[in-house]
């Protein structure tokens, strides 16, 4: 059995690795905390020359024909270094859903748009309730004339401020069955009747509110079929689940080589840190769940690629495993660090706090454990 990424993965890793330490470092990442943007245009503008963009998607469209795994890959590098802007709605919200429901027409329209960095998509999916469950969906969408109309309000929309589509999902039918009549639209984030307002957030992410007030739709942008929208919500949220996790390894081992970089140099009692037993012992177990989280990770990846029947039991392992690894990872980081560690200069604290938002983010442990459970017939 190989566990071993291929060579053109490596590749990939290598290089994704030697120009995000070139072109974001963490003053950019600190910078864009603080930036109304909350991402470098430039640096936005390079990614999609270098095929980012467009890595998981048919070459018909302008990708680069590469699997999920791949996309994986490159998602850890961006989560080690803390990677700002809106490449994960993009990409895997959005760019991912329209690959996987979007008619023909959609797909040649938006795709290539996206994947040359002209076209910035999110997706607008949770509410005011907080559910991750097709019942958390209460905005509504009603047919007028030969379009829709959308009223409500969604929160944590990732980077809509900045987004020119937004994929919203809404009710368009009354039914028993919760996960029937949901629908996915795709809207002009300019269309009339959108407020968009950006959340303060402890990351320095970009999440919005967003206020439909009856915006207007044309029935031509329907992603997939109308009231059938809940598989299409499924199969992105297991996806984004996994690209988080990823997100969340890359993060966790950044944390992993730094500490113990700092183990070996910092002297206390005459002797380095990392020569005490208690250093080396959380070490220890900050590399056994990291390696364990990197191989659930990249199984999880691949059971998407191969759409294997596993696929959403490895889904929900690799994201509660992931989501505990990176925040056990931080939080003995900052430890080991000591008061240097809980300082402001530091970039361990930008570590702490992504992991919990990370963490939380497309269903934390606990409901990927409930999930997992009930995967198992318990």
């Amino acid at each position: 059995m190989n566990f071993e990424l291929d060579e053109e993965q490596i590749m990939l890793k290598t290089s994704a690795r030697d120009f995000l330490e070139k072109e974001c470092p963490k003053t950019l990442v600190r910078e864009m905390m603080e930036n109304k943007q909350g991402y470098s245009p430039e640096l936005w503008k390079k990614m999609a020359g270098l095929g980012w963009l467009g890595i998981s998607f048919p070459e018909e469209y302008g990708g680069s024909g590469f699997t999920f795994l791949d996309l994986a890959v490159l998602l850890e590098e961006c989560g080690r270094a803390l990677l700002p802007g809106p490449f994960m709605p993009t990409v895997v919200l959005a760019g991912r859903t329209i690959l996987a429901a979007g008619t023909e027409e959609q797909k040649k329209r938006l795709l290539p748009e996206m994947i040359d960095g002209t076209l910035i998509m999110t997706l607008a999916c949770m509410e005011e309730n907080g559910s991750l469950e097709a019942a958390g969906i209460k905005a509504k969408a009603e047919k007028s004339g030969s379009g829709w109309v959308i009223n409500g309000t969604k929160l944590f929309v990732p980077d809509a401020h900045v987004s020119d589509c937004l994929l919203c999902v809404a009710r368009t039918s009354d039914s028993p069955d919760k996960e029937k009549g949901i629908t996915v639209f795709l809207v002009d984030a300019k269309s009339k009747g959108i407020s968009t307002d950006v959340l303060e957030t402890m990351t320095g992410e970009k999440l919005c509110k967003v206020a439909f007030e009856g915006v207007t739709v044309p029935a031509e942008n329907v992603i997939g079929t109308v009231d059938e929208g809940w598989p299409v919500v499924q199969k992105m949220m297991g996806e984004a689940a996994v690209a988080e996790a990823a997100w969340m390894t890359g993060s966790a081992r950044w944390v992993l080589d730094t500490t113990i970089d700092y183990a070996k140099e910092r002297i206390a009692f005459g002797r380095p840190i990392g020569s005490f037993q208690a250093i080396q012992h959380k070490l220890a177990n900050m590399a056994l769940e990291v390696e364990g989280a990197t191989a659930i990770m990249y199984y999880a990846a691949w059971t998407i690629a191969e759409d294997t029947p596993e696929k959403e039991l490895a889904v929900s392992m690799a994201k509660s495993w992931c989501g505990d690894t990176c925040r056990n990872a931080a939080f003995n980081g900052v430890q080991i660090h000591g008061g240097i560690g809980f300082t402001w200069d530091h970039d361990m604290h930008l570590y702490f706090k992504r992991a919990k938002s990370s963490e939380v983010s497309f269903g934390d442990g606990d409901y990927h454990r409930e999930n997992i459970a009930r995967l198992l017939n318990i």
